[in-house]
């Protein structure tokens, strides 16, 4: 057999290979409301809703109509605007994708808070003056339950619904938002930081309910994609078990990231062989094994504090040695480590025992459609307490100095737990769906 002979098929299956990956760009330009069209810009009409054949609009039965008025820096006069939230979706394959809004109404000031897919908030109460246009531009990351392999992310039945796992990329405009152009490219060259956790991590689809996870995108800009695989109910060995870190591995570039946070439900395994330093420690260890031979950077955090008051009126440690052994793994390890668990209880003192409820899913009856009881709940938290303990996480990457820091926002706000900010000036546009059902975990 000659050369040529030997090496026609791999040439042959690189062609494949590149062809594939040219299919894989995708780029996309739409440009809202009435008016002349916008050369390279695709129209969307207030009645153009999300259907599979198409493969873009307006989604969940969202209700917009187009400003009437025009503004010589507009690139389209007539945006669109809605009295409540309204939602976009775009099917598009896995991967991370680079968002660039244009925002601003001709005639009214303005203000617009961006989530994605299921509650991630990407852009907060951004602020525009009458007449004023202004291009802000995120990172949203896409995931499906496919591994390479041809094996599967094995999902909780909750899942089945959630926007984190279906075939599209969905934005959700909060508050006044005035829209007058959106673009959407794939993009190859971002840090993926990997979440992998519990209820206290994972997405949250509906109101009250909240978690990290879902805020932290809000603190970085472009340059890092937050890819949250965490589930609520999860441990680390019910993580690895249902594939999640197969799937995240097969997809981990050198470079990326994985943050660790479990515990809460861990405590749970009664196992002869399962405890804080026993199956805790040595599930922790494989993570941090299987991701540095990806190339990639484990960070472990210490669990989240329960809403655990003593007598005294001080946060009790309801974790048991979960926390001491995150740490002791860490050292041993030599790497990173954000003690949540640390940083959260500060928070809840500084906040105090009455006032903490502010930050978990305490509410009384009748505060959400459906809802006939009070909810007390002392583990998951509420949105403005997700977004502390963001803040919280985010303390930790500046204090550990992660190469991801050079990422954060320019407008990052200035935090200490001890000087939490106050419930009462803080403000989150709520999403249209509530559940009274408690996340899966304790």
């Amino acid at each position: 057999m000659s050369i040529q002979q030997f090496i026609k098929p791999f040439i042959f299956l690189g062609l494949v290979v590149n062809i594939l990956h040219a299919q894989e760009k995708i780029d996309y330009k739409f440009d809202f409301g009435t008016g002349k069209l916008v050369k390279g810009y695709t129209p969307i009409l207030s009645t153009d809703v999300y259907t599979k054949e198409k493969g873009y609009g307006f989604d969940f039965d969202s209700k917009v109509e187009a400003v009437d008025g025009r503004a010589k820096n507009f690139l389209t006069p007539h945006p669109v605007k809605s009295a409540g939230p309204f939602y976009f979706s775009i099917a598009v394959p896995e991967g991370n994708y680079k968002i660039t809004v244009r925002l601003g109404d001709p005639k009214n000031a303005a203000s617009c808070t961006i989530k994605a897919e299921s509650r991630r908030l990407m852009l907060e109460n951004v602020k525009t003056a009458a007449g004023q246009s202004l291009i802000k531009t995120f990172i949203v990351n896409v995931k499906d339950k496919h591994i390479a392999n041809g094996e599967l992310v094995s999902l909780k039945p909750r899942e089945l619904n959630k926007l984190d796992w279906d075939d599209k990329l969905t934005l959700e405009f909060d508050g006044q938002a005035a829209l007058q152009a959106l673009e959407i490219s794939k993009v190859e060259d971002q840090v993926t930081v990997f979440l992998a956790g519990n209820s206290t991590v994972v997405n949250q689809d509906d109101e009250p309910w909240a978690s990290w996870g879902q805020m932290i995108p809000r603190f970085f800009k472009p340059g890092v994609a937050i890819a949250n695989h965490a589930e609520s109910g999860l441990t680390l060995g019910s993580f690895l078990a249902s594939k999640r870190l197969t799937k995240i591995l097969s997809i981990m570039k050198p470079g990326d990231y994985l943050f660790i946070e479990f515990g809460h439900n861990d405590q749970k395994d009664q196992g002869p062989n399962d405890g804080a330093f026993k199956s805790y420690t040595k599930r922790l260890k494989t993570f941090i094994s299987e991701v540095k031979k990806k190339g990639g950077i484990p960070v472990l955090l210490t669990s989240t504090s329960r809403r655990s008051f003593g007598p005294d009126g001080k946060i009790v440690n309801s974790l048991g040695d979960f926390p001491a052994a995150a740490r002791k793994v860490a050292d041993e390890e030599k790497v990173a480590l954000i003690d949540l668990n640390a940083m959260t209880t500060i928070l809840f003192n500084a906040l105090g025992e009455e006032a903490s409820k502010k930050a978990f899913v305490h509410y009384p009856a009748n505060s959400y459609p459906g809802q006939d009881k009070a909810l007390a709940d002392n583990t998951h938290f509420n949105p403005y307490g997700a977004y502390e303990i963001a803040q919280c996480v985010i303390l930790g990457i500046k204090e550990q100095k992660l190469g991801i820091a050079r990422y954060l926002v320019n407008d990052l706000p200035e935090f200490d737990p001890s000087k939490p900010d106050k419930p009462a000036n803080w403000h989150w546009p709520e999403s249209p769906k509530s559940t009274m059902v408690k996340p899966d975990g304790n």
